[in-house]
């Protein structure tokens, strides 16, 4: 009971908070013509804010503990979480994003959904089982489990808030973009709204809270994908070929109206259904994928869902079932794409016919689509159901940072894992305000930058850093605590380096002339993960302290545990 003022307090605040925005839509949104308030989108939100915090309330009386707090006190069934490592995975990027890459690039933008996707069979074979045998809380117990807890925890720690801090800054950037230009509100009034709701779902329903809204806003963009997508289809036969040969007519024509001669305009509509417009050079492509694809199984707040279920069977399932919701969300993404070009580029009112231009840019297309298929009830419902993408994955990405933060670092390095009852649940909510608050400052100091190569920065990073020394520590017996820090920290530190020196920081972002990035390509994963792997190879078996020899030698019985599951914990992994 010593909870509820605080839970009411913090209700009170998200509600405040989301009434004080919904008075307030209608402020100066930066453009020439203003953008009307989407009452419909309002309501929906704010439905689905009461809902969620009814949950956050009821989920409270069961974060007693930090396991409770970290991991859900590892009661989630494989299918639901599967649904809500789905909910964490399909982000506004992959909704708003992936569909705006279709319509412009046509076929080129599944590169996206196929790099997202193929990383799932490589956590689903190499690594659900042996991570949820071996963890408890964080993707370092599993990376630390034979090697010294201080250093490779430091390192672990490190990864993790880089990868957390540039997922945040975009999903914040992202959230106030979208809600300024379809509620009609102010942006900082946006980002501080998505702060604050975060920080009360994690703070006082911890993961139980953060897996429900995850499940929930799953549920929702599972079927507002699937209307849409057969509407779209519906409208043209449930013909393919009829859809794409409309999209291709669209792309030629708009340009001709550009001013492109006939046979170049043609050409122009063609590129859509072949590769080779969006990535034209081959390194830049395979380096791309390759940061999309390793990325995924480095990500610490999808690795951190693999301890909230029972046992290492549950935790396959759980990769199982994520795989068909997101496999399946990527298919009708591509229809849904297709039917931008097709429905939304060739009305005046979404579009202009010179340019292809579409209201509030192309990151909008899947919510004109949603207007152009369903009208304004249904747009309100694609939009509030965005916002609630943007707020699970925000909340999923703090834990996961709060996490790294409490029980690494503090409970682990600092305590050496002895802390004193309930001081590390309070050093992690601690943590949530701060990662909360900074989450909102860089949001809106941000407003005006190209963020978008913030999210690759995170899967390249995950890629480079995280993956190689999980990967290694799991299937190689020669790794050493020397080997997964130095090279740990040389994926980290080179795929930072080479994305700030890439052309879509140097130039795009920093204002530099064109052509003058000291790196040319666009994504470093190629360079900085092989860099990583061969360090961890190279810093490992030189290593021939007394250390490195435990450490080799306790390699069997890891492999045992890893495998069997013989000594982890039904409850929480140990």
């Amino acid at each position: 009971m010593s909870r509820s003022p605080l839970l009411r307090s913090g209700a009170l605040l998200a509600l405040l908070a989301a009434s004080g925005a919904a008075l307030a839509a209608g402020g100066d949104i930066g453009q020439t013509v203003r953008q009307p308030t989407n009452w419909t989108a309002i309501i929906m939100f704010a439905a689905f804010v009461l809902a969620t915090l009814g949950i956050t309330k009821w989920a409270a009386t069961r974060t007693k503990s930090a396991s409770d707090f970290y991991t859900a006190g590892g009661g989630i069934t494989g299918f639901q979480n599967g649904l809500a490592i789905a909910g964490d995975y399909m982000s506004a990027a992959s909704f708003l994003g992936i569909t705006a890459a279709v319509m412009t690039n046509g076929y080129d933008g599944l590169i996206y959904a196929i790099g997202f996707l193929v990383g799932w069979p490589i956590l689903t074979f190499l690594m659900a089982e042996r991570l949820r045998n071996l963890g408890r809380f964080t993707f370092a117990d599993v990376a630390g489990y034979r090697f010294q807890p201080k250093p490779i925890r430091l390192f672990a720690a490190s990864g993790t808030l880089v990868v957390v801090l540039f997922y945040l800054i975009a999903q914040m950037v992202g959230a106030g973009a979208l809600i300024k230009l379809l509620f009609g509100l102010d942006y900082w009034i946006a980002v501080v709204l998505v702060g604050v709701l975060m920080m009360v779902y994690v703070l006082f329903g911890g993961m139980t809270a953060t897996t429900w809204v995850q499940i929930i806003k799953a549920c929702l963009l599972l079927f507002g994908v699937t209307f849409m997508a057969l509407m779209v289809m519906w409208k043209f036969g449930f013909s393919f070929e009829k859809l794409f040969a409309t999209a291709v007519q669209i792309k030629t024509q708009i340009a001709a109206n550009a001013g492109k001669e006939a046979g170049e305009a043609a050409s122009a509509g063609l590129s859509i259904m072949g590769p080779g417009g969006f990535v034209k050079d081959p390194i830049s492509a395979i380096s791309f994928g390759m940061a999309l694809m390793f990325g995924t199984a480095g990500l610490p707040h999808i690795l951190m869902r693999f301890f909230t279920v029972p046992d290492a069977k549950q935790a396959r399932k759980s990769v199982f079932w994520a795989t068909t919701w997101i496999g399946y969300f990527y298919i009708l993404i591509f229809i849904i794409g297709f039917g931008a070009i097709a429905l939304v580029l060739s009305n005046p009112a979404y579009a202009d016919p010179a340019t292809g231009a579409i209201q509030g840019g192309p990151n909008m297309a899947a919510v004109l689509v949603g207007k152009a298929v369903g009208g304004n009830i249904f747009m309100g419902f694609i939009s509030a159901v965005a916002f609630a993408t943007i707020l699970a994955v925000v909340a999923g990405l703090t834990l996961s940072g709060a996490s790294a933060v409490s029980h690494d670092l503090y409970a682990t390095m600092i305590m050496k894992g002895k802390p004193p009852a309930g001081s590390e649940l309070r050093v992690s909510r601690i943590t949530t305000v701060a990662l909360g608050v900074i989450a909102v400052l860089l949001g809106i100091a941000f407003e005006k930058q190209n963020v978008a190569f913030m999210v690759s920065l995170a899967f390249a990073i995950a890629a480079s850093a995280n993956f190689p020394v999980l990967f290694l520590s799991l299937l190689w017996k020669d790794c050493t605590t020397r080997g997964a820090v130095i090279g740990g920290f040389l994926g980290l530190a080179s795929s930072l380096v080479l994305t700030l020196l890439s052309p879509s920081v140097w130039e795009a972002t920093l204002g530099n002339p064109a052509g003058s990035a000291p790196f040319p390509y666009t994504s470093p994963a190629l360079f900085s993960m092989t860099l990583a792997f061969v360090a961890i190879w190279l810093f490992s078996i030189t290593d021939k302290s007394r250390n490195a020899q435990a450490e080799r030698a306790a390699y069997p019985a890891q492999q045992v545990r890893a495998e069997t599951g013989i000594g982890a914990s039904k409850a929480s992994g140990h």
